[in-house]
């Protein structure tokens, strides 16, 4: 969370993830565990901390977050589809969101995937837009 290059990804982020934020920050990824059955994992690759991500909670959605240290970055489609698979092939979910912040101007590889843009949603006074994948059994 402090790696500068995925710092510039997070706008929630306004200083240090200090070790109160990662105590903080886990307990709140447990709770969502405990409350709705589903949550974000931390990923491993080859035996080494990647980063962290999965589906989470979010205003009602099942929502899409992947953090990853640059060093693995390349690997978030092959995360992605076994979250998509688990998405709509075992919890049978009508749909997942994605929460991208405008300044991230890369959101081709969400259109490629089959997001399409939601809506503006509001967070701790930032701006982000929300980009939503169907499950096409469900259509």
């Amino acid at each position: 969370m402090n790696n500068k290059d995925v710092g510039k990804q997070l706008p929630l982020m306004t200083g240090r993830f200090s070790e109160d934020d990662y105590i903080d920050f886990i307990q709140e990824k447990r709770n969502l565990w405990l409350t709705h059955g589903y949550g974000p994992q931390a990923y491993l690759i080859d035996e080494k901390f990647a980063g962290w991500g999965g589906l989470q909670f979010e205003n009602g959605d099942a929502d899409f977050a992947l953090i990853l240290h640059p060093n693995f970055w390349g690997w978030g489609k092959r995360i992605f589809d076994i979250t998509i698979d688990k998405a709509f092939n075992e919890m049978n979910l009508t749909s997942i969101t994605v929460l991208f912040p405008p300044s991230r101007k890369n959101k081709k590889a969400l259109l490629r995937f089959g997001f399409i843009e939601d809506e503006t949603v509001h967070i701790k006074e930032q701006n982000f837009i929300r980009y939503r994948l169907y499950n096409t059994a469900f259509l």
